[in-house]
């Protein structure tokens, strides 16, 4: 026993809490494996590399690639012990070359960057303009304009290009790119309270320059992660160089946009009678924001910047891998599609009745990001020494959540491989109840989930039902889709898909 942490919790067969060092790992020199991920090409299948790992080390294993170290789980049991331990202000991984552009920037951080107290402040007051009911209200509405006008822009498509096939007007096409352009759309529309006009003939060219540096961000972030990114820095190396350039245009995109809306409400405040009464404008979270006057400028600016980043690849990738799987497996498209039409005709423009009366569509987000986590770990700090696999892990450790081998795991969901939303409902038919603790982690889990949840679950499940109001999904190809690793899960070719009228 190393430390009185073994006494409080639980014993091994052998009567001993085994020591953090016995803990199985792929190799103690951090640089050595740094070189094997390189040479192996191991950072674009990474999530690979870990399903692997855990078949040839078992359920738990330490990792040391360059200066990065943690401790890697899958088994819902292991998971449980970790959230149970992450305390009153939960710390995550932090993203260094983000924290480096905004220091040298001179930028503030937002709450995905933040720890400790000051986290906990800020997502305190941003939870309730983007996690609570009341919120959801709010801009649940935008949403699902967003998304009629995708499909208004995907009909006209078909119309447009489409061919006969069967007696339906179709068409087959790799809709990745109208994806991200209605993830842009929707969250500046959520955020801001203002269209870009991404759906029309000419969307500008400021948009797609911004789809362009999110992707440049995105790519570069992977590799600064493991490299002495202050060191490229200092020697303006390429790579860090694309880095803060995309950065750079990221922040300005979200300042023109911040000081639009500033505008707007302080004109709008001139408007107003005695009474206070702000209208029906749609203002966005921003809005919100500028109006209780609880967080400085820059503080919103931080903000609403990683919550634009966070809310367009995020959602727009899942839903490519969402429609995919619908496409292939039209059983079940047919299932979701009766569920939705039932629920539509009764909520009767009720979008929250409507989306209350979904489980079958709600399980398609699920288990989309189960196959496919856009964001493959989830990682806490423990704030208490604790033991995963009768291993003790001191306080404090990087303890990473793997999605992937997680979703894919025969010991913890039955048929791993096979796309089932009804595993996802309260009561599966037959009247099972099925165990799902600890076993759908996407978004996190607690204090520190993902900020932009509510949005995202929400933006998804309007896009799909809209789409499926509209349309019957096939595929030519049932193959699996190829996936890849660029700090977020994506597929290697986006798939083709075909869209025919209903």
């Amino acid at each position: 026993c190393v430390c009185n942490v073994c006494v409080r919790l639980k014993r091994g067969v052998d009567g001993r809490v085994r020591r953090f060092e016995e803990i199985p790992h792929t190799g103690r020199s951090g640089w050595i494996n740094l070189l094997k991920f390189w040479r192996e090409g191991r950072f674009g299948q990474i999530h690979k590399h870990m399903e692997r790992t855990f078949s040839a080390l078992g359920p738990i294993y330490r990792e040391h690639v360059a200066t990065q170290s943690s401790v890697n789980i899958f088994l819902p049991s292991d998971i449980g012990e970790l959230f149970r331990s992450e305390g009153l202000y939960p710390e995550r991984m932090t993203v260094q070359p983000w924290v480096t552009h905004r220091e040298i920037r001179h930028h503030s951080k937002g709450v995905f960057l933040k720890n400790g107290e000051e986290w906990r402040a800020d997502r305190l007051l941003l939870n309730k303009e983007v996690m609570m009911n009341v919120a959801v209200q709010r801009f649940l509405p935008h949403l699902d304009e967003v998304a009629r006008d995708f499909c208004r822009m995907l009909q006209a498509r078909v119309e447009k290009e489409g061919r006969v096939v069967e007696g339906k007007q179709s068409l087959t096409i790799e809709p990745s790119s109208d994806l991200f352009r209605f993830g842009l759309e929707a969250i500046c529309h959520v955020l801001y309270g203002e269209r870009m006009g991404l759906f029309s003939s000419s969307p500008s060219m400021e948009s797609q320059k911004f789809i362009w540096a999110l992707k440049q961000m995105l790519a570069t972030t992977n590799p600064l992660l493991y490299l002495p990114h202050r060191l490229l820095l200092r020697v303006g190396a390429p790579l860090w160089v694309q880095h803060a350039s995309a950065w750079d245009y990221i922040f300005s995109h979200a300042d023109v946009r911040i000081q639009r809306g500033y505008q707007r409400q302080s004109s709008s405040r001139g408007r107003r009678s005695e009474a206070g009464a702000a209208g029906d404008r749609h203002t966005g979270v921003l809005g919100q924001l500028l109006e209780k006057g609880q967080l400085s400028m820059d503080l919103i600016k931080a903000n609403m910047t990683e919550l634009m980043v966070g809310g367009v690849d995020t959602t727009a990738v899942p839903l490519q891998f969402a429609l995919f799987e619908l496409a292939r497996n039209p059983e079940v498209q047919e299932k979701v599609r009766q569920q939705v039409i039932e629920s539509w005709a009764q909520a009767a423009g009720d979008l929250q009745k409507a989306l209350q009366g979904v489980p079958l569509l709600k399980g398609t987000v699920k288990e989309t990001l189960r196959l496919y986590p856009v964001a493959i770990t989830v990682q806490r700090r423990p704030v208490k020494d604790v033991v995963l696999q009768n291993y003790h892990v001191p306080a404090g450790t990087m303890v990473q959540v793997c999605l992937y081998p997680l979703g894919r795991s025969a010991e913890v969901f039955d048929d791993p491989e096979r796309f089932d939303p009804e595993r996802w409902c309260s009561i599966r038919e037959g009247g099972q109840r099925p165990e799902l603790g600890f076993r759908f982690m996407a978004f996190g889990l607690g204090a520190r989930q993902c900020v932009g949840r509510r949005i995202a679950e929400n933006q998804m499940q309007l896009l799909l039902m809209r789409v499926l109001l509209s349309f019957h999904l096939s595929v030519q190809s049932s193959e699996d889709v190829k996936t890849t690793f660029a700090f977020l899960l994506q597929p290697e070719t986006p798939p083709r898909i075909t869209f025919s009228r209903i």
